[in-house]
């Protein structure tokens, strides 16, 4: 892509004033190990609102959400409910008052509320392992994403030859962002990455604006009927799917196929029963759960998530409609010629190369920027209280300095960023990744957590057996 000079300059505003905002908050973040992590209970909901959604409105599930609407066509707003997408819902009704009434740092640390002696113990530290386990997921996931999305959209060839290793171009843009995401999280903690969500969050609802308004005056109903099949259009379902890309773009039917997704009715019950299941487990061990133990209140941890909702899915699915039309309408002519080599998360980065204009281009690459990196921040902060307060603290050194713990968080922020990238040059796709992280590392998560809140004999032994079994199997799941 080739951007004019206001683009770039635009974008490197965005990333100066970003990293600027770290280091202005650095001295209040390094106080206290709760201030880091939580920002000492100060920061008020509708902000942590914000930055939840923020973190929530991501590159890479961008780019995937944009693929499925292309492929599925209005039945892929079903899709997320892999996630699920309205846990959010069960989470404002009761589990964020519950959860905030303890006044614990971590979802480990929470555990202990529930279950005590020997089986408290093991929970706590199996809990320990899925929250680090599932950000090194998450990390490989947006390592994966964030260089598929920055090689399109940016004009440099960052490929480089290391001698024991050559970097694609897409490795090396993902390392750089990855890079500047990590230095303004570890110096500012929780208040420089809600402060980054906030002013991210306002570029990304004026970009998604922006694209919503070029597909409305770019592409007509008519448009989109001649370059898709029959049933695109309609968000309702039978058993089957009944989606025949033949005669328009054949490779779609290997991507279905390959998907699994044809036997669509099935699959949307396994997804509701799932999602209700899942969303009774409760937030997991992550930066969600650490918005909830941020507020002030137990009553406003429960606005914080009903804001969420209310904030997120209008703008991010006006942008992600805009921009699938746009690339049915116009890119699908390249998409063909590319035959059963396409890949379709790529739509994203060449939608925006051929359809935003110079200027309003620089924005909207901020706001995309900006969607990557607050889903990151959010990970790279809430993970390592789970390394330094519920190891380090609890069973190796309870009683040092309040700076030493800060110290220690910083380094396992580093560590935890280093072995997710590492597990990125192994991934295989963005969509492998999305069906291993929402199917089987949650999969395995939601049954002991469903029993710990509903289930009053359910012991400490059986959820750390139960949570075992979990990531045991999505381990292997992942690996075979």
């Amino acid at each position: 892509m080739n951007l004019s000079w206001i683009d770039l300059l635009v974008v490197c505003i965005y990333l100066v004033l970003i990293i600027s905002i770290g280091f202005y908050l650095s001295k209040r973040a390094s106080s206290s190990i709760n201030s880091y992590f939580l920002g000492g209970n100060k920061i008020r909901w509708y902000f942590l609102g914000l930055s939840n959604a923020s973190g929530m409105f991501d590159i890479s599930g961008t780019m995937w959400t944009v693929a499925i609407l292309f492929v599925y066509g209005l039945k892929s707003a079903w899709l997320p409910w892999l996630w699920p997408v309205w846990n959010q819902v069960f989470v404002m009704v009761f589990l964020a008052i519950w959860m905030r009434r303890s006044n614990v740092m971590t979802g480990a640390e929470w555990i202990l509320t529930r279950f005590s002696g020997r089986g408290g113990k093991y929970s706590h530290i199996i809990v320990i392992s899925f929250a680090i386990m599932s950000v090194i997921g998450f990390m490989a996931y947006f390592f994966e994403g964030i260089g598929k999305f920055a090689v399109q959209i940016l004009p440099w060839d960052m490929a480089a030859d290391l001698g024991f290793m050559t970097l694609t171009s897409a490795q090396s843009y993902a390392l750089i962002i990855i890079g500047i995401t990590t230095i303004y999280t570890l110096k500012g903690g929780m208040f420089s990455v809600v402060a980054a969500d906030v002013f991210q969050f306002a570029i990304m609802t004026i970009s998604c604006l922006i694209i919503g308004y070029i597909a409305y005056n770019a592409v007509t109903g008519e448009q989109i009927a001649a370059m898709t099949p029959q049933g695109w259009d309609n968000m309702f379902f039978g058993w089957n799917l009944n989606l025949n890309w033949d005669g328009l773009m054949p490779a779609l039917n290997g991507k279905i196929a390959s998907d699994g997704f044809e036997m669509f009715g099935t699959l949307i019950m396994l997804m509701v029963f799932k999602g209700i299941f899942a969303s009774l487990a409760g937030p997991v061990p992550s930066y969600d759960m650490q918005r909830i133990l941020s507020t002030r209140k137990p009553s406003e941890a429960a606005k914080m998530s009903g804001f969420t909702i209310l904030v997120l899915y209008a703008p991010r699915y006006l942008m992600v409609a805009g921009l699938a039309v746009l690339s049915i309408v116009y890119l699908s002519p390249q998409l063909s010629a590319m035959g059963t080599n396409v890949d379709f998360e790529t739509i994203l980065p060449m939608a925006i190369t051929k359809f935003v204009p110079v200027g309003l281009k620089g924005l909207l690459l901020a706001g995309l920027l900006a969607a990557f990196m607050g889903t990151l921040a959010a990970f790279v902060n809430s993970a390592p209280a789970y390394i330094v307060n519920d190891l380090y603290k609890k069973y190796i050194n309870p009683n040092a300095p309040a700076k030493t713990y800060v110290r220690y968080s910083y380094v396992a922020s580093i560590i935890l960023v280093i072995v997710g990238i590492i597990f990125g040059f192994y991934a295989k796709s963005l969509n492998s990744l999305t069906l291993w992280i929402t199917s089987s590392l949650y999969g395995g998560y939601a049954a002991a957590n469903v029993l710990k809140w509903i289930w009053w004999r359910f012991n400490g032994f059986g959820y750390f057996w139960g949570m075992l079994a979990g990531l045991v199997s999505s381990t292997i799941k992942l690996v075979f």
